[in-house]
């Protein structure tokens, strides 16, 4: 009679373990984790003075982590400044000869307005304001004159500064800023290295929060909502360890079952993409299956 008792009360429990989450003992969606991987690439050309990381660090937003060498370009900003230097010193010219143009040309509008008072006080002639105000014409014309002459000099300086601006922009993207928090996945270059505009220096991905990808069945989709509190399950060494995840998006259009996953008669059916966000433990990997089980399908 005890063993009898005892291979039912089994027989309960497995009856009781299977018929958790869906009726017939399976979870209601199956996937892997993954991450969103960002790989961090040179802004510039030069040799890799410093590159100061491994894969496996975790990473702040903002860290220098290296820099490209920057002679080249300090060299060639020292020159430009040179160059600003002499066409600036033309243009100095240019302006003394306009700024004296300029008084005289004050001058000669105090004169016509005294010309002027004499002329209603009929102590002056029109003469005298006809040779004034030829003079404030000559005037006028010598100060256009000399602004077209000196517009190419104004035009020229304006061209270094925007070339020195440039350089500014190439030295600061020298250097290697980390854009986000996260662990490093691959590195793929070493210091002292050639790298170019573009060349991939590293893999990086935030893993404090792991995202499963599941794929759910038609028949499901009623079951599921964006924010839904979701239990996820992997693989341990002797049970199945379990983690609080949260649905975060829900594909709008249906797709072939993806191979890898399913069964031959599964691959026909059409599923849905299902992520959900996971806190990671650190046991959470890219590419580790997992099962999701809705306990509180509504």
């Amino acid at each position: 009679m005890k063993k009898f008792n005892y291979i039912l009360g089994l027989g309960l429990a497995a009856t009781t373990l299977f018929s958790c989450g869906d009726s017939n003992g399976k979870a209601d969606g199956y996937g892997n984790f993954e991450a969103t991987e960002i790989t961090i690439s040179a802004e510039n050309n030069g040799k890799l003075m410093a590159f100061d990381i491994d894969e496996g660090d975790v990473l702040q937003k903002g860290q220098l982590i290296g820099y490209i060498d920057t002679i080249p370009l300090a060299l060639k900003r020292e020159q430009l400044e040179v160059s600003k230097a002499v066409v600036a010193s033309k243009s100095k010219g240019v302006l003394s000869q306009i700024a004296v143009l300029r008084s005289r040309l004050k001058t000669a509008h105090t004169n016509k307005a005294r010309i002027e008072n004499l002329i209603k006080d009929n102590a002056g002639t029109q003469k005298q304001l006809d040779d004034v105000t030829g003079e404030i014409d000559v005037i006028q014309n010598q100060i256009r004159s000399i602004e077209i002459q000196n517009a190419p000099v104004v035009n020229e300086l304006k061209s270094i500064d925007v070339q020195l601006k440039q350089i500014d922009d190439q030295i600061e993207k020298s250097k290697i800023v980390n854009p986000i928090n996260g662990t490093v996945l691959t590195k793929y270059a070493e210091p002292n290295e050639i790298t170019a505009f573009g060349k991939p220096l590293y893999k990086i991905a935030d893993l404090s929060t792991m995202q499963l990808r599941v794929y759910i069945g038609e028949p499901q989709l009623e079951s599921v909502r964006i924010g839904q509190k979701v239990t996820v399950k992997i693989d341990a060494e002797d049970t199945m360890k379990s983690y609080d995840g949260t649905i975060s998006w829900i594909a709008s259009e249906a797709e072939f079952t993806p191979k890898i996953i399913q069964t031959k008669e599964e691959r026909v059916a059409l599923v849905y993409a299902v992520k959900v966000d996971v806190a990671n433990d650190g046991s959470l990997k890219i590419g580790m299956p997992a099962e999701m089980w809705i306990s509180d399908k509504p």
